[in-house]
């Protein structure tokens, strides 16, 4: 059994639709499949919500042109009459359903996040609902399933749920391999689930590879692909260095790290539910399907060339805490964790010393971060500092705190640009260490770092 799944990417156009159906095709394992919303669909969806709390007026073309977008692809594609009419039936279901949702934002006024998160999940209903019509008019028995319908069950954390995994195995071996047994392909709603009484939950941006995990982990699936319009991971952000290269192998471990410090490749939590069992990921380019992409495995295996990529963060800030007693002073960090808890405030890193307690934040926390903690100053805190104007880099690789000499390699090539690394933080995760560098010399820190480790 494998279970793919294909992001907004490899859904853009009715090309692509035909593309994916020709990769199903290909493979002769039982096949589940996932699916993000169409290309730019969420985006959409996104700021169709504030555009309806600005004028009412402007609901009815934002459901026009979803609407087209899809039908384009629909008209395409789906030759068979009755096969287009059911199809067309159920997204014009969804399309009411979400023009329900903005006339009401537009009435009430405020976006409650609850709302939010049920409106952004119509894309991947829609993708959903189009895809097994499509599949079906190619002459292959596919049907589309929600999320809630078949019980994949989160939190109450609405915009970064965590899968109740027990819950969706139980629920989802319940229904699923009655599907595979007739030679079917579910096409599953990604990005959302629901809490036990049936609200809708989000995992957050990229969600869909985190379901992906999750349903694999629930139905013993052995294999997962990922599918998207990159050749998988590389030795660094292609946009920025020429010649960095695919990466053939990465651990679970590696994986996690890579796309926590800012490879944007895959959700961080995707590797999550998998550990423990032995499933293979594979992350592979929809437009060279022949390709095997990169394979990210349970375990990792150290060799010469530790280093296996260099990524970046660029949507960071440091909020710095001064005080002469702070390094020392009990409870403080549980102090500054409260305050910022309650404003749903993640901390990335925490690196402290005797006088500065310094916080690595996602940048648009900063704020919020500065203003939630002012409370605190007067006391042992003396002041606070934010620095927007800095960027994360992250070297990732198995046995890389292990192997002498690599952090000089690292620090001696960014010296060499006349670089100062500001902060540096190694050992909370034994494949991965990073460091802050003014935002504008982050493209030739990371260049000097990959020249260093990967120029042949």
């Amino acid at each position: 059994m494998r279970v793919m799944k294909f992001g907004g990417g490899c859904l853009r156009s009715p090309s692509d639709f035909r593309r994916v159906s020709n990769i199903l095709e290909s493979f002769t394992d039982p096949i589940i499949v996932v699916v993000s919303a169409v290309y730019g669909v969420t985006n959409k969806l996104e700021s169709a919500a504030q555009s309806a709390l600005d004028s009412e007026e402007a609901i009815s073309p934002i459901i026009t042109d979803l609407r087209d977008q899809h039908f384009e692809i629909a008209a395409s594609e789906i030759q068979d009459p009755e096969e287009y009419h059911n199809t067309s039936q159920q997204l014009d279901r969804i399309f009411d359903k979400i023009e329900r949702l903005l006339y009401g934002l537009a009435y009430i006024g405020e976006i409650f996040e609850p709302i939010r998160i049920l409106l952004l999940s119509q894309g991947e209903r829609l993708s959903s609902v189009l895809l097994a019509g499509i599949l079906r008019s190619y002459g292959n028995l596919s049907v589309s399933l929600e999320s809630e319908q078949i019980g994949l069950v989160t939190d109450a954390c609405y915009d970064n749920a965590t899968a109740n995994l027990s819950a969706i195995k139980m629920n989802l071996l319940e229904c699923i391999p009655a599907y595979l047994e007739q030679g079917c392909i579910p096409v599953i709603t990604g990005f959302f689930g629901c809490t036990e009484t049936g609200r809708v939950t989000s995992f957050g941006r990229n969600g869909s590879d985190y379901s992906t995990s999750v349903i694999a982990h629930a139905l013993g699936a052995k294999t997962i692909d990922i599918w998207k319009d990159v050749d998988g991971f590389m030795t660094a952000d292609p946009r920025l260095v020429s010649h960095s290269v695919p990466i053939e192998t990465l651990s679970y471990r590696e994986a996690a790290e890579l796309s926590y410090f800012g490879a944007r490749v895959l959700h961080p939590r995707t590797v999550e539910p998998l550990i423990g069992t032995f499933t293979e990921v594979f992350v592979r380019n929809v437009h060279n399907p022949s390709s095997r992409g990169t394979l990210i495995q349970c375990d990792g295996h150290e060799h010469h060339d530790v280093i296996k990529s260099v990524t970046y963060n660029l949507d960071i800030a440091v909020l710095k805490i001064h005080g002469a007693g702070v390094g020392h002073k009990p409870g403080i960090i549980g102090d500054i964790g409260d305050h910022l808890s309650a404003e749903r405030i993640n901390i990335y890193s925490v690196i402290t010393s005797q006088t500065c307690i310094n916080l690595i934040i996602d940048a648009k926390d900063a704020s919020r971060s500065k203003t939630s903690l002012q409370p605190l100053v007067g006391g042992v805190i003396e002041k606070l500092e934010l620095r927007i104007d800095v960027a994360l880099i992250a070297v990732v690789g198995e046995g890389l705190l292990s192997t002498k000499g690599l952090a000089a390699k690292v620090f001696s090539a960014v010296a060499a640009e006349g670089i100062n690394v500001e902060m540096f933080s190694a050992g909370a995760s034994e494949v991965a260490y990073y460091f802050i560098v003014k935002k504008n010399q982050m493209r030739s820190a990371i260049e000097s770092v990959h020249r260093q480790f990967f120029a042949r």
